[in-house]
């Protein structure tokens, strides 16, 4: 197991114990576990991740990656399966996921970068257009 492996353990362990709720640097924020299976693999996975509500009860959430170079692994899961669950709270909700277009990406991408400064951060450490997808209630 890996530090992102240990350090994700830890969150997902945490949100579940307290109703959804997490502290330290992620304390106030909205968080939810992603849950999805390996685009080649078929093994199912939990990443926790930032989300943005967005009208009508979708979220978005954003394939930052801390801003390394490659998109995380999660991004291509969904997109090879993407018919998936999220952790909300104490909610289990079954979603879908897309690809936003070009516009609606913008909208949510410059949203989120100004709710959330750090994520311009990730955004000036890479060359890559980091990836947002909308998760859509079923």
């Amino acid at each position: 197991m890996g530090k992102a492996d240990d350090w994700n353990t830890k969150i997902i362990n945490e949100f579940r114990a307290n109703d959804g709720k997490v502290g330290g640097p992620f304390e106030g924020a909205s968080l939810l576990l992603l849950h999805h299976r390996g685009a080649k693999t078929g093994i199912e996975r939990v990443n926790p991740l930032g989300y943005q509500a967005l009208p009508g009860g979708s979220m978005a959430v954003f394939g930052s990656k801390s801003g390394e170079p490659t998109n995380p692994d999660w991004f291509y899961n969904v997109q090879a399966h993407p018919d998936i669950e999220a952790e909300v709270g104490t909610e289990t909700i079954q979603v879908t996921a897309r690809i936003p277009d070009k516009a609606e990406r913008q909208e949510i991408w410059e949203r989120q970068k100004a709710n959330i400064p750090q994520f311009a951060e990730y955004e000036k450490m890479t060359t890559r257009e980091i990836p947002v997808v909308i998760l859509e209630k079923r």
